[in-house]
């Protein structure tokens, strides 16, 4: 029984070292060579701050758990959103940031409280949107889809992708740089427009798939299929309302997704 316990022991101690050996390699060559060192501490802040915060609303509703601290309410019955808080840190942090304007520890700190900042934040996005509280409605889903798209974003800035520049180092740099802009800004808002959201995300830094998005099919409760499709087009429209089918399943999978994340929909609101 001794030497079992003693190699499970060197097993999980060697597994330690090996993980410890990844992450350093891991921080080395792609964190600190490129310096993005206040970028990944701002999206472990935003992972970590959303994954508590929503842990904690779910928490709260669960009888389960009726020592889990409640909502903050004032005495004269104010419910203070935990984005308040996310807001106030994002600016004191954003601030002092911008004060540093340097790299070092101070600077990085201030990438991780504003990274939490917007953990708190984005996962009340639909109180700002609708302006009242849907948190546990079937519109307070978009929370759910604003943090999948923010973290996508903090990714990608992470491990190096930008958006077009702009050169000027001559004449024709500058009206090809302009071009380029104008041609990804364009197939980006076609995306928009046709509701789909992701290729326009994801190709404002990889152009080649927004232009894609652009191509495709809008969905068929989209600006671009009211305005090109309906009585205008209705074999488009049938096509669309095929292909985003509610039952569909990328759908399904996206409302099991959501359902894993932000819990069920209360009939309550």
């Amino acid at each position: 029984m001794i030497g079992h316990r003693a190699a499970r022991r060197l097993a999980w101690q060697d597994a330690t070292v090996i993980e410890a050996s990844i992450f350093n390699k891991f921080w080395h060559d792609q964190i600190e060579t490129n310096h993005q060192q206040a970028i990944f501490l701002l999206l472990l802040g935003f992972l970590l701050s959303f994954a508590f915060i929503r842990m904690s609303t779910r928490l709260m509703r669960s009888p389960k758990v009726p020592w889990w601290p409640g909502s903050i309410v004032s005495e004269g019955g104010l419910h203070v959103h935990h984005h308040v808080f996310g807001i106030v840190l994002m600016m004191i942090s954003g601030a002092v940031g911008f004060a540093i304007a340097e790299e070092g520890t101070a600077f990085d700190l201030c990438g991780l409280a504003f990274g939490i900042g917007i953990g708190l934040t984005i996962d009340e996005f639909a109180l700002w949107l609708h302006l009242e509280d849907v948190y546990w409605s079937e519109e307070g889903r978009r929370s759910i889809d604003a943090t999948v798209l923010t973290a996508l974003v903090l990714f990608l800035l992470m491990f190096g992708a930008r958006p077009f520049e702009i050169g000027s180092d001559s004449i024709g740099i500058l009206i090809g740089s302009i071009l380029t802009a104008v041609f990804i800004l364009t197939v980006v808002g076609i995306c928009f427009l046709k509701e789909r959201v992701v290729h326009a995300v994801v190709g404002f830094f990889i152009w080649p798939v927004a232009l894609y998005g652009a191509c495709r099919l809008g969905k068929p409760g989209s600006v671009w299929a009211k305005r090109r499709y309906g009585e205008k087009n209705p074999s488009k429209q049938k096509r669309a309302e095929a292909r985003f089918r509610p039952d569909r399943r990328t759908q399904r999978f996206k409302e099991k997704f959501r359902d894993l994340v932000g819990g069920g929909i209360s009939q309550n609101g």
